[in-house]
């Protein structure tokens, strides 16, 4: 009896301690979707305090990015972050998929302020992606 009861113990115990992968339904609770905004213009919220400091204080101005060159990099982007996360590779830093289509038309302040996420993730937790140009990644 005492043998059934310490493996029933030891059982529930390496059960409750195993890793969880996501479910599908938690996958699609945590999808990032671009949403329109009152002026059906495209945007983006991102609840992270220091972003607003990121945009104003380090990022560099929309100005100096053109919309193709941005989409071509969110595209690339999304589709890292996706498999990071959809992996589980660094649950720490990226909670939530992106629902990204290359082929909307989002507009340049979308497309601008999407690739200031990543390369604020970059500046702010230290997670290099490979579609960040070499002036957007931050050196430690």
């Amino acid at each position: 009896m005492k043998n059934i009861i310490a493996l029933l113990i030891i059982s529930l115990c390496t059960f409750s301690c195993s890793a969880q992968t996501p479910s599908a339904s938690d996958k699609e609770k945590n999808e990032m979707k671009p949403s329109k905004n009152e002026d059906g213009e495209w945007d983006l919220t991102v609840i992270d305090t220091q972003f607003d400091y990121f945009m104003n204080a380090i990022a560099k101005p929309i100005s100096q990015y053109t919309e193709s060159y941005l989409k071509n990099r969110n595209t690339q982007l999304v589709a890292e972050w996706n498999s990071y996360y959809f992996s589980g590779r660094y649950r720490n830093v990226i909670e939530s998929s992106i629902d990204y289509d290359p082929k909307e038309k989002y507009g340049l302040k979308f497309e601008y302020k999407l690739y200031q996420v990543f390369a604020y993730v970059n500046w702010r937790y230290g997670l290099r992606m490979n579609g960040l140009s070499g002036s957007d990644t931050t050196r430690f």
